[in-house]
Formats: C-alpha cells, sequence, structure tokens
C-alpha cells in the first residue's frame, strides 16, 4: 500500500526538513505539508500544502477526510521558553492539538502516528547524568509537563484503541535549514549564526550549563527509523530517550574557534532559561533505542560543527 502522509506543523524547525526528507523518499505528491501558516520556504511549495489550525477540530476533520494519511506527523507545539511566556496558551495547544489528532487518527484508522517528545519531562529530581529511561519525572516547566502528560496520552491510545504511536524524547536540536521556534537550547544554533556574521556571541546559558544536543540530520534519521521499525520491536508507547551529544557552551565554542579563531562568546546574567536549563538532564541514556530499534548516532561535536559552518557560509 502507498502512503499518504500528513504533517501538521511542518513549517518549524523539525518539519521543514522532515518534509523534504520523506518527499524524497515516498514522492512529493505523498507527503502533505500543514501548519498555521503558508510557509516561507519554497520547497514546501513544490507539493502540497494546506492551511491546518491543530485547535480547530472542524479544520483538522476537513483535512483527515480529503487525504485519507495512512501516516501523521505532529509537530505542532509551543516550545519551553515562550511557553513560560504564555503558559494557557502552551498547555491548550499542545495538550488539545494531541488529543484532538490521536482522536481523528482511530476514527480514520491512521496506521501509524509519530509525536515529539522532549527532554523537558525530566525534572529537577530526575537523575541529571545518563538519565534513564524510567525515574522520577517532575518537569517544572508548562512545556515538560504538557509533554510528559502527552506521553501518556500516547501511551493511553496505544493500550486502549490499539492506536501505533511513537515517540521520541528529543535533546536540544542544532539545524541550518530553519530557525529554531523558542526552544532554551536554541543558542547552540544562534551561536553559529553570529559567529559567522560578527564574530562574537553573548549567550543566555552559563559557560558549564551542559546539555544533550544533537545534529538534525541525526534527528530526522532516527524520527525515520523509529517511524520504520516493526510494532512487535517496540517496547516502549510513551517516549524513546534519544541522546545526542552533550556539551556546555565552552565546548562548544572551542570547537567554532577551530574554524573561526577569533570568534568571542561572553554570558548574559540572570537570563530566565538558565533556570529550566538547570532542570534538565546534562546527559541521556538511549539504551533502549539501541536495543530496539538499532538506533546509533552519526554526529559528534566535530563533526556537526564543520558541517554547521560550512553549510551556513554557503547559504550567507
Amino acid at each position: 500500500m502507498s502512503e499518504k502522509i500528513l504533517i501538521i506543523g511542518a513549517n518549524g524547525q523539525i518539519g521543514t526538513e522532515l518534509v523534504t526528507t520523506l518527499r524524497n523518499i515516498h514522492g512529493t505528491d505523498a507527503v502533505i505539508a500543514s501548519d498555521i501558516n503558508t510557509p516561507a520556504d519554497a520547497s514546501h511549495q513544490n507539493g502540497p500544502f494546506e492551511i491546518a489550525n491543530v485547535l480547530d477540530k472542524d479544520n483538522l476533520h476537513q483535512l483527515f477526510e480529503k487525504y485519507r494519511p495512512t501516516q501523521v506527523y505532529l509537530l505542532a507545539a509551543i516550545l519551553s521558553a515562550i511557553g513560560e511566556q504564555k503558559p494557557k496558551m502552551a498547555w491548550d495547544l499542545n495538550m488539545t492539538g494531541l488529543l484532538q489528532v490521536l482522536d481523528l487518527a482511530v476514527e480514520f484508522k491512521v496506521t501509524k502516528v509519530f509525536w515529539p517528545s522532549s527532554i523537558a519531562v525530566f525534572g529537577p529530581h530526575s537523575p541529571q547524568q545518563q538519565t534513564p529511561q524510567y525515574c522520577v519525572m517532575d518537569p517544572n516547566t508548562v512545556y515538560g509537563f504538557s509533554k510528559l502528560a502527552g506521553e501518556r496520552w500516547c501511551e493511553y491510545y496505544h493500550a486502549k484503541y490499539g492506536l501505533d504511536v511513537r515517540s521520541l524524547r528529543y535533546p536540544g536540536l542544532i539545524g541550518w535549514k530553519a530557525n529554531p521556534g523558542g526552544g532554551t537550547t536554541d543558542y547552540a544554533v544562534h551561536i553559529f549564526h553570529e559567529a559567522l556574521k560578527t564574530g562574537k556571541y553573548q549567550g543566555f546559558l552559563s559557560a558549564e550549563t551542559a546539555l544533550p544536543m544533537m545534529y538534525m540530520n541525526d534527528a530526522i534519521r532516527a524520527t525515520i527509523s523509529l517511524m520504520d521499525a516493526p510494532a512487535e520491536a517496540l517496547t516502549i508507547r510513551s517516549s524513546y530517550n534519544l541522546a545526542g551529544i552533550s556539551f556546555t557552551p565552552t565546548q562548544l565554542a572551542a570547537e567554532i574557534k577551530k574554524h573561526i579563531p577569533n570568534f568571542e562568546i561572553g554570558y548574559i546574567e540572570n537570563d530566565p532559561r538558565q533556570a529550566i536549563a538547570d532542570s534538565w538532564p546534562k546527559s541521556i541514556d538511549d539504551s533502549y533505542a539501541h536495543k530496539d530499534w538499532g538506533w546509533n548516532i552519526e554526529y559528534d561535536l566535530q563533526k556537526m560543527t564543520a558541517d554547521m559552518l560550512e553549510n551556513l557560509k554557503n547559504i550567507a
């Protein structure tokens, strides 16, 4: 059976790259991109695109009715830093959007659904080093506890309705094709742009704040690998830990200096995003992903830095 893949929230940091990759695999017309706004990226306009609002159930129903998708990727969300500025809006979008898509997936007998979780599900009392798949989870951000609640709903819909929902707890994501969407880890994207543009960067996290990160190439590959894995191989129906690489702003700046020797980094004190970062893991144990569906990263800090700078130079 040929796939018909619907991506909701296709204009974001993940969606921008996922649309292109999935169209290369399945064909342009097989992948329907949708978002609340018209895409700025011309590549999205080469195939089907629909305006979609996850809070408008009638709009979503029409979309499912029109395309009868076999797979759905729900990427629309309000991220951590913006979520703290608009907490009730973040909860409503992140939760209502998920539940409406899950209901429609059951109604229209969608084969597979992907929904992204995050390392934000962990909190101050979670182990910070090699944070395991199962541990205390006490997130203290709206984004974090909406993702934790979302994981429970995904597991519930799988158990109660047999819906094949799959999820990853993404670390901070770093890519050059799209701007980040208001997360605490965004510094690790902005720093590359500023290094090339001005040779300086003012970081909003402290010099030794270690966080798990992942290059977008690896994140997209992990997403598709999980979705391609046989259902019987998957032992986790909440969301899989995904580790990537852990580094501090100091370590990232040092790697950039190998390419831009005069690069300088400074630090802003008392930014509210620091408290969010301090509550998150410093490194992640993703052994279930390795064991269940053969996951392995390709991009370490050195390889990622070189690739980011090379690609950003070419589009400058």
